[in-house]
């Protein structure tokens, strides 16, 4: 449990309809196997001791008898065992019929949760306030609104919802997830339907999501009377809108980990959780944190979706995006031309693209793109031709501006050395190329359309007043792999073989700033030599910055996601560097242009990142030198 996973589990096993001490066994059994995989929670459908097809059956009191002893049963084997577990039964309290959880852990009975909704149920409606009850040598209460948190843990808090709670209007999850649970249970107890698979799930995953928290639902399984209804055992298992495990069939169980610590970080950012309500009660449960073994995978790309449909799908969205964000720019300010300087790199080649589009949805001619490509000193022929090729093959109109000369002469102007090869040899070139396509823009009515991407501004891989500005910027929501993958997306989907040759070079080449002279013609100034792997400084940029994650946490997570690609003495290099990077770069972004962001993360310093450019990274360098020092 440590980071903040939890394990968990959604168990349906196959039952008999009334037998409750067969029941009780096909639960322990269950709950072995749970334990043995480290569960925390483990959550049953609903009337998981009787069965919920047993129509009258369910008021007899034989029926409720043999409930209550197979629910002793349960709670004795659950001795020893740090989980907590749900199990549904039917309680009668006086003359009413309760369906109602049992809240079990380490051989206590923590509660009874009785269900809220009873419309068309055979079961009462609880009305009490936490009235004792006793299941045999066991002392417990009836209890409404709790919520059961880890002692531990306190990111991990539990709700449960039964039965027909689940399909309220407002269900109460709604109420839970306000109140601060960061975890809900469904014991549901619908039938299988052709549509209950794709419509439960949808369900899960949007309600997560927009609760940010975890849902956990179990259904009844291939037990139950098939008498008017056939059951799957559907289970299921979510994280804020992503499907973490899904099973159903004979004795199925859905185990994963979830995430509460970053849950918890995202209802932080969000506001408007932990109201508490009227009565609302905390139960605490469980021993100390431990490690909890990782079996859910993690993205190495988590700014883009899986598939390839949906990735298809996702980048004609990122390209409309940008796409609508130049028009409305261009006809806001009367403008008619866009300037983009072309280098050959994956950046300038994306926004060369996205203006020629633009261009065409405004009803002008693509040779109102003025692509200039600016060589000087570290220039290749190779991404200069790539460009070129580009911007010739979308029908622009192609300038080819050599520098060399009068960054010669700002040399001389400012007594630079011309084999001084420090920042301002660099820069300087950087500066003159913005200057150039600014210049242009103003004498052909145009917009100098910026081509820095997102990964370029967290790591501040660009130099001030040069690369770092423009008039607009389309690429200034995009990580350098969403960057990529809009190119690749563009590649695969045209007819023109230059073209897609060009583009696919273009991704074949090393990411670049073409600054320092070049020997035999080879691109020998490779900018992730510099700042490392931009897939993962994309990684790192939304575990620490998106999920809110420490580096150690972090680590962990990039170690599961790259398999191994990393050493962790490589892995506490770049984290270093990123932080480092983050802290001392931040000046970069506090006046950055205008540009639209295609998630809702960005660095812009009005709607997004909002850093003090003095800032220090101490805390987190602190924690890398410790894990070097501790585990290196």
């Amino acid at each position: 449990m440590k980071d903040g996973f939890v394990k968990v589990a959604a168990a349906a096993p196959v039952i008999r309809v009334a037998d409750c001490g067969y029941n009780a066994e096909r639960v322990i059994e269950a709950i072995e196997k749970a334990a043995s995989l480290g569960v925390k929670v483990l959550v049953f459908p609903e009337l998981t001791l009787t069965g919920v097809t047993c129509g009258d059956l369910i008021r007899h009191r034989v029926v409720l008898d043999g409930a209550l002893r197979a629910l002793e049963r349960v709670i004795c084997a659950s001795e020893g065992k740090d989980m907590l577990i749900f199990v549904g039964l039917p309680f009668a309290y006086g003359a009413k019929l309760l369906s109602a959880a049992a809240v079990i852990c380490d051989g206590e009975l923590l509660g009874l949760v009785p269900r809220e909704s009873v419309k068309g149920s055979p079961f009462a409606e609880y009305e009490g306030d936490g009235d004792l009850v006793s299941v045999g040598p066991f002392d417990s209460c009836l209890c409404t609104n709790t919520l059961f948190t880890h002692a531990a843990l306190g990111d991990l808090s539990v709700a449960v919802e039964l039965g027909a709670d689940l399909d309220e209007p407002l269900s109460p999850a709604h109420a839970y997830a306000l109140e601060g649970a960061t975890l809900v249970v469904q014991m549901a107890s619908f039938p299988q339907t052709v549509y209950s698979d794709d419509e439960r799930k949808d369900e899960i995953l949007a309600l997560s999501k927009r609760l940010s928290c975890a849902l956990l639902l179990a259904a009844p399984g291939r037990g139950e009377s098939t008498t008017d209804n056939s059951y799957s055992g559907l289970c299921l298992a979510a994280e804020n809108g992503e499907l973490l495990a899904k099973c159903e069939g004979a004795d199925g169980m859905a185990v994963s980990e979830i995430d509460v610590q970053y849950l918890t970080n995202l209802r932080r950012a969000a506001g408007g959780f932990d109201v508490p309500g009227e009565d609302l009660c905390i139960a605490f449960w469980g021993g100390e944190l431990t490690d909890t073994s990782l079996t859910r995978s993690f993205r190495r790309h988590p700014h883009l979706p899986d598939g390839e449909e949906a990735l298809a799908k996702y980048c004609e969205r990122m390209l409309d995006i940008q796409i609508s964000g130049l028009v409305k720019r261009m006809e806001y300010a009367h403008l008619d031309h866009c300037v983009v300087g072309i280098s050959g790199g994956v950046d300038s080649t994306l926004a060369v693209l996205v203006s020629s589009m633009a261009v065409k949805r405004m009803g002008l001619p693509s040779t109102n793109v003025i692509a200039c490509t600016i060589p000087c000193f570290g220039t290749s022929s190779r991404t200069k031709s790539n460009a070129v090729v580009v911007a010739e093959q979308i029908g622009a109109e192609v300038r080819v501006i050599d520098i060399t000369r009068s960054v010669l002469q700002h040399f001389d102007d400012i007594g630079h050395a011309h084999d001084d090869y420090s920042v301002a040899f660099e820069n300087a070139q950087a500066r003159e190329r913005t200057q150039i396509l600014m210049d242009i823009a103003n004498k052909v009515n145009g917009l100098d359309v910026g081509t820095e991407d997102l990964s370029e501004y967290i790591d501040g891989w660009c130099t001030y007043n040069g690369d770092h500005t423009s008039m607009y910027d389309v690429n200034i929501g995009l990580t350098k792999t969403q960057v990529r993958a809009a190119v690749a997306h563009i590649a695969a989907g045209t007819d023109d073989k230059v073209l897609k040759a060009a583009l696919y070079d273009v991704l074949d080449c090393p990411v670049t700033p073409e600054l320092l002279p070049i020997h035999d013609d080879l691109i020998e100034q490779k900018s992730e030599d510099a700042v490392g792997s931009y897939s993962l400084q994309d990684f790192f940029t939304h575990k620490i910055l998106i999920c809110g994650f420490d580096p150690i946490k972090t680590m962990r997570l990039a170690r599961a996601a790259y398999g191994g690609e990393f050493s962790d003495a490589e892995l506490v290099k770049w984290l270093k560097s990123y932080c480092r990077r983050l802290f001392s770069q931040q000046f970069k972004r506090s006046c950055l242009m205008d540009g639209p962001s295609v998630e809702s993360f960005s660095v812009s310093p009005r709607t997004g990142l909002h850093m003090p450019s003095d800032g220090e990274c101490t805390l987190f360098l602190n924690m890398l030198e410790e894990y070097e020092e501790n585990a290196l």
